[in-house]
């Protein structure tokens, strides 16, 4: 870094050719990098593990599909832009959210440096989203494993958000954030075959759910076509680490 003496100011110069910006009165500093928050929001609805996407309405991927995000304003904290964005684009207002990574390729956004703080956000019941509000053109659930051409590097960030829902399924309680508050076994022994992308030894599954002590039996059964099946409930529903598989 170089200093370049003037009559009326000092101006730093960097040997990496970063952008400089001057004022008036002789200061001067560099140009900064924005700060977007961007969450990634999981559900399972129609058997299937979907993520929930929203249609760019302006800029230069204007029509594309993106996750629901925005730039973090000055004094805001990062899970806080992330909650309140989401709920502004689903009408979600307490969903299981958690900070994954950050995305920082100067490329990511045609227009402007922006570093991204990617979310991970749960949701047990798909149905209570609703409509996205005027920010966006539309907002959809996608199958996970069949997303649209997603704009800037948000199809990196699914990959990332995926892996970690899948890494933290073994190893914590976290599956009860994609149930509702009741369910059946068999529906649990979905959801992790669901999510694993793997069938499961449904016996040995069963046995060691069971012995952990996660789940506890409610009084209630769920009649249908079949006989009825016994109703189950995660219980605590706080998150704790465990040896799930």
């Amino acid at each position: 870094m170089g200093v370049v003496e003037t009559s009326t100011r000092t101006i730093v110069v960097p040997r990496s050719g970063a952008t400089v910006a001057h004022r008036n009165g002789g200061e001067s500093r560099y140009a900064r990098p924005k700060v977007a928050v961007d969450t990634v929001l999981f559900g399972v609805a129609e058997r299937r593990l979907k993520s929930y996407l929203v249609q760019l309405k302006r800029g230069t991927n204007a029509g594309r599909w993106a996750f629901p995000g925005r730039l973090v304003r000055v004094g805001e904290l990062l899970d806080t832009a992330a909650r309140s964005e989401l709920e502004a684009s689903t009408g979600l207002d307490d969903p299981y959210l958690e900070q994954l990574f950050s995305f920082g390729d100067p490329t990511r956004d045609p227009k402007a440096h922006v570093v991204s703080v990617a979310y991970m956000a749960l949701s047990g019941d798909p149905e209570r989203v609703a409509a996205c509000g005027s920010k966006y053109l539309a907002g959809r659930w996608f199958e996970v494993a069949a997303l649209p051409p997603l704009a800037y590097d948000h199809s990196v960030i699914a990959a990332y958000a995926l892996k970690r829902l899948k890494a933290k399924l073994e190893y914590t309680n976290i599956a009860c954030n994609l149930l509702p508050r009741s369910f059946t076994f068999a529906e649990l022994e979905e959801l992790y075959a669901l999510v694993l992308g793997r069938a499961l030894d449904r016996r040995n599954f069963r046995r060691r759910i069971l012995a952990m002590g996660l789940l506890r039996r409610l009084p209630q059964k769920r009649h249908g076509a079949h006989r009825p099946a016994t109703l189950y409930e995660f219980f605590p529903r706080s998150l704790r680490t465990i040896e799930m598989l």
